[in-house]
């Protein structure tokens, strides 16, 4: 895995902030906009799903390419050519004049996150080994702070006088602002890693199929809730100010969770009682969501995102905890992302199915709930006694 450049550490975290606050706004920002897409372009529920569920798919199967371009063109360079992706992407839904033009967009973004997504922990355990639960809750913290980032400014801009397009395109800036610290902070070093060897090995642990499972199945409820926690509101008469306020809450409390639950979850190796914590957030926001909608929304969000931010940040801290060297630690956490990403993307098209089937989506929150309760079982097996069994010793 690619060492840090020689210097204080808070170059280093620095980057940490700005490249997590730039791997949520695009999938984020859509929502509150999507009368004006829709208006625009004439996507229905299932274009607008694919713009969530194809770059999620291509940060999936893009996971699984990261490491072995990590090890040929070093992590620098990959991180650089990751965030220019990302950058192109952002700045051409200036010129998405139809719907095709504008998933062609998130595509787009999708690729470049996927390799950024999949090379952050290890580096993370690289830079801070003494430090890998809070630095890690930092970079969870600053991806959901991004999401709430994007969804919020959208209505502003509007506001404003820009157009949907236009207003989407602004994400552009941030992103060429973490190119620039990323090629100012980030040497030119190549992974030490034996990608092919590594990978194929992983792949034959059932443990490494377990964390992709868990980790999907509990984002599955994160790509819903920035696909669709607006539009149900709408549809219940919300403003898109209003809407997007929501999903502002609900990012909000996903950084704070993604930050403070693994601080409190670092003294102790085994991290399944804030896991459970998460998951009981989650449940009751979901069920909560499905049967009381009108009744308290901002706390059914707020919970969502609480459990979610939280579970995120923590599954990233287990995965992590299962293999001491960084590079090897680092591909099983890009193999989970992967797998778990390619889940996660079924979330909002299936709730655009259910949609279309039962006339709303109280079903789809419904079926969230179900998700996090099989994610429960699966967390009762990261008894952190049984990971030199899980994970044995690795080429």
């Amino acid at each position: 895995m690619t060492q840090p450049r020689p210097g204080p550490d808070i170059a280093m975290l620095v980057l940490v902030v700005l490249i997590g606050l730039n791997l949520r706004p695009f999938l984020a920002a859509p929502a509150p906009l999507l009368a004006d897409i829709v208006a625009d372009t004439g996507l229905g529920y299932g274009g607008i799903a694919m713009l969530t569920l194809l770059p999620m798919v291509l940060m999936g199967l893009g996971a699984f390419a990261a490491p072995g371009l990590q090890a040929r063109i070093g992590t620098r360079r990959g991180l650089l050519a990751a965030l220019l992706v990302l950058l192109a992407g952002s700045a051409l839904r200036l010129a998405a004049h139809d719907g095709v033009s504008l998933i062609l967009t998130a595509a787009l973004c999708g690729i470049g996150v996927a390799f950024i997504q999949a090379a952050f922990p290890g580096i993370i355990k690289a830079s801070f080994p003494a430090s890998v639960p809070v630095v890690t809750g930092l970079y969870s913290a600053m991806i959901m702070t991004g999401g709430a980032f994007g969804a919020r400014l959208m209505p502003a801009f509007i506001q404003a006088g820009y157009s949907w397009r236009a207003a989407l395109a602004w994400l552009a800036v941030p992103v060429a602002i973490a190119l620039v610290a990323a090629w100012r902070i980030l040497p030119d070093v190549r992974s030490r890693m034996p990608d092919g060897a590594l990978t194929q090995h992983l792949l034959r642990r059932p443990r490494t199929w377990l964390l992709m499972a868990a980790f999907g199945l509990v984002n599955a409820g994160y790509t819903s809730m920035i696909a669709w926690l607006s539009p149900y509101y709408q549809a219940q008469g919300w403003t898109s100010g209003d809407s997007s306020s929501l999903v502002a809450v609900m990012a909000v409390c996903q950084a704070f969770a993604a930050l403070g639950l693994p601080v409190l979850a670092r003294s102790k190796i085994d991290r399944r009682p804030w896991l459970f914590l998460t998951i009981a957030l989650q449940a009751v926001g979901f069920a909560g969501l499905s049967a009381f909608p009108s009744f308290a929304p901002v706390v059914w969000a707020g919970l969502c995102g609480a459990g979610l931010g939280g579970g995120f940040a923590l599954a990233i801290v287990a995965a992590l905890d299962h293999l001491p060297r960084p590079e090897q630690a680092g591909a099983l956490a890009a193999l989970m992302q992967g797998g778990g990403f390619l889940v996660a993307a079924l979330g909002p098209y299936a709730m655009a199915v259910l949609h279309d089937r039962t006339g709303g989506f109280a079903a789809g929150w419904a079926l969230h709930l179900g998700c996090v309760l099989v994610t429960a079982l699966l967390y009762l097996r990261l008894d952190p006694r049984s990971y030199p069994q899980a994970m044995p010793s690795t080429p």
